[in-house]
């Protein structure tokens, strides 16, 4: 057997075709194994009589749907990448996407037609077709097996573009090879059962929507749920009414759920266990869902060494509230201090991480792989530490670090304590410049609503539960932060 990434769909349609595999909530369908091979062979068929062939980059810009399982699967039966755009981002930005990828064809969605004809005529994209369009081919076209081609593990499968709140966004290339071991990491280090429904929230144009849960709960022969869009009181119907029993999302998205005036009302008892990623998850968020009953864990994961990095029982989630885990079955990691080698415990350097699971490097830029790609293993730009049981805490990135009176001041920590006050929503910090310690930290706090506090009173809080050099020296209050599409601080907005 091929480890492809179209060889788990095929090999679930043998082996249980009349098994439900998508549960579509928005028009109430159910897809079977059996029908959803079916859907990828007429699509990839449709798409070598578009001339499309191996190695040719294939775009979708659209809100979440079976269209994107659909060309996840049949891309990988005829060797094309899937590259898939986020509809969040602005026309430039596509086009920025559009002529570093050089997809030859683009699937969209109705709502995006404008946008889709602009690329098309600005950029040198070749064809654009409508989604409804799409649907009517699928429903007329046959579906024999399209014409096979010459697949490795090692041949990409998608081009996912990262998020960029540094700079420009870089494509990842994610082979077969990673995808499947990422999935067989998932299953073995999360406990995924058959009888597992995993709702999608999260979008599916980014690696979480496609690798955290859909190919995993494929593999093992487990449900899908898919919803067009994200809303709170919309997901804790589906998760009650559909009996979801993993959930995946990011901080923000479970924020919102909790603050939701159905959330105290639903019936969540069928979620096994929450798992949150794409950012730090403050430890009284976990502690709601964890007083609703529910096993509540927080993950680490990049589009780089696949989504599901770390791993951890029920009972740690609780004694190690905080950390991520120990690194999953088929991985390896460690932390390193600026010369390269391996820091002692509790001690704070840069997570690299190796095994099967990673990316094949950037697309197009050979420099930028290498500044990351050391001897098999992948520097994350993450700084972390380890205790003495093997548990690994991410304290944030190398480059949200400040150097104070000599000291080093990473900016999650403190955000982290100031988002324990009660009064505070969320928080960012930022370096500023000060004559006399060379930087110091500077806060802009959002607080919940109808709440009151003053820049004295946080103050005052962080004292004992910081050093006084981590303390900001100045804050001032904001209605909202700037955040990407998954939940992360865009710190360059920040700044400026």
């Amino acid at each position: 057997m091929k480890a492809t990434v179209p060889e788990i769909l095929a090999r679930r349609a043998m082996l249980t075709p009349e098994r439900v595999a998508v549960l579509d909530w928005d028009c109430g369908r159910e897809v079977r194994y059996l029908d959803l091979e079916h859907r990828a062979n007429t699509a990839a068929s449709f798409l070598q009589r578009m001339g499309i062939g191996k190695g040719d980059r294939v775009s979708i810009l659209a809100k979440n749907g079976i269209h994107y399982v659909d060309m996840f699967f049949a891309l990988g039966k005829i060797g094309a990448i899937f590259t898939p755009l986020s509809f969040r981002l602005a026309q430039a930005e596509l086009e920025y996407l559009v002529n570093d990828s050089t997809p030859r064809i683009l699937f969209y969605g109705p709502e995006y037609e404008q946008t889709a004809l602009e690329l098309k005529r600005r950029t040198a994209l070749e064809i654009v077709v409508n989604l409804d369009d799409y649907e009517r081919i699928l429903k007329a076209g046959p579906t024999s097996t399209p014409m096979a081609a010459e697949i490795s593990a090692e041949d990409p499968h998608s081009i996912l573009y990262t998020s960029g709140t540094t700079g420009r966004p870089k494509g990842a290339i994610l082979s077969h090879r990673m995808i499947v071991w990422n999935s067989f990491n998932t299953i073995v280090s999360w406990g995924l059962r058959e009888d597992d429904r995993g709702p999608i929230f999260t979008p599916q144009y980014h690696s979480g929507g496609l690798n955290v849960l859909m190919v995993s709960l494929f593999h093992i022969g487990g449900s899908i749920i898919l919803t067009r869009t994200f809303d709170p009181d919309e997901a804790l119907k589906i998760i009650e009414h559909k009996e979801a029993t993993i959930v995946f999302m990011v901080p923000t998205m479970f924020q919102m759920m909790a603050d939701s005036s159905s959330f105290e009302r639903s019936d969540l008892i069928s979620v096994r266990f929450y798992i949150s990623g794409g950012a730090p998850c403050p430890l009284d968020l976990m502690e709601v869902y964890r007083q609703r009953g529910g096993v509540f864990k927080q993950g680490f994961g990049m589009t780089e060494v696949g989504v599901n990095c770390f791993t951890m029982t029920a009972e740690e989630s609780v004694k190690k509230a905080g950390s991520v885990g120990k690194p999953i079955f088929h991985s390896r990691a460690t932390i390193l201090d600026e010369a390269g080698c391996e820091v002692g415990l509790e001690e704070v350097g840069e997570l690299v991480i190796s095994g099967r699971h990673l990316f094949s490097g950037y697309w197009q830029r050979e420099n930028q792989t290498a500044q990351v790609l050391n001897e098999g293993w992948f520097h994350t730009g993450d700084l972390a530490r380890r205790d003495k049981d093997g548990f690994f805490y991410i304290v944030g990135r190398k480059k949200d670090m400040i150097i104070s009176g000599g000291e080093n001041v990473y900016l999650a920590e403190v955000e982290s304590v100031i988002c324990s006050h009660p009064a505070v929503k969320e928080a960012a910090v930022i370096g500023v410049p000060d004559a006399k310690w060379g930087e110091v930290g500077h806060a802009i706090v959002v607080l919940r609503e109808a709440t009151e506090c003053s820049e004295e009173e946080i103050g005052k809080f962080c004292e004992g539960r910081l050093a006084r050099f981590k303390i900001p020296k100045s804050f001032v209050f904001t209605d909202s932060l700037p955040r990407n599409p998954y939940g992360k601080l865009v710190r360059k907005e920040i700044v400026a």
